[in-house]
Order: C-alpha cells, then sequence, then structure tokens
C-alpha cells in the first residue's frame, strides 16, 4: 500500500480530478495550504507599501492506493498539474504501513478499496 501526496496549484486541482477519476481512482482528501518552494514567493505594492507574500496558496492531495494504482496515481497527477512553469508543485509516495475501514474493520489492501 501506498500514500500519494501532491502539492499542486489551486487552478490545476479539476483537472487533476478529472485525470485521476479516468484511472478509476476515486479516494482522495483535498486540504488549502500555504507554502514556499523554489517560486519564493513574490512582492506587491498595496496603498504605497510594499509586502513581501512569501507562503502562495497550493492546494494538497492525499491519495491512499493499493500498489498496482500508485504509478498510475502518480503519472494521473503528472498529467493534470503539469504546466510546464516554476511552482507546478511536487508529488510524494510514500509506504503505508497499515489501513483500517473503520464501519467493516477490514485491514490491509482490501481497506483501501
Amino acid at each position: 500500500m501506498k500514500l500519494v501526496i501532491a502539492y499542486i496549484r489551486p487552478e490545476c486541482l479539476n483537472a487533476v480530478k478529472q485525470e485521476l477519476y479516468a484511472k478509476k481512482i476515486y479516494n482522495m482528501s483535498v486540504t488549502n495550504v500555504l507554502g514556499s518552494g523554489r517560486q519564493k514567493g513574490f512582492t506587491e505594492t498595496y496603498r504605497g507599501v510594499v509586502m513581501e507574500v512569501n507562503l502562495l496558496k497550493k492546494v494538497r492531495l492525499e491519495i491512499g492506493v493499493n500498489d498496482d494504482f500508485a504509478e498510475q496515481a502518480v503519472e494521473a497527477i503528472n498529467a493534470g498539474a503539469r504546466t510546464g512553469k516554476e511552482g507546478d508543485g511536487v508529488i510524494f509516495v510514500l509506504e503505508c504501513a497499515a489501513a483500517v475501514r473503520i464501519r467493516t474493520q477490514e485491514t490491509g489492501p482490501a481497506a483501501m478499496g
């Protein structure tokens, strides 16, 4: 089992969801987050005051999948989120030690669906 965590641009979320659905991956958690990476933010002037914006809006996706679907999930996220510009995001694939479905008490790959 794997846990796929991706940080992407908010405007790419719908495209990523469509790519995931096309590969029959429906389980995901989505969180709005702030962060900085290679983009390093930007400066803007508001009412004559220069403001430095270091933390940019991103979306964090968490997807628990069986080993068979991990590569497909990464491909789908890449296809939906890639613009070719700095700030497209990053994908992490982690080993998932255990999973338990609360309603049925299923464990392991069966709990992932």
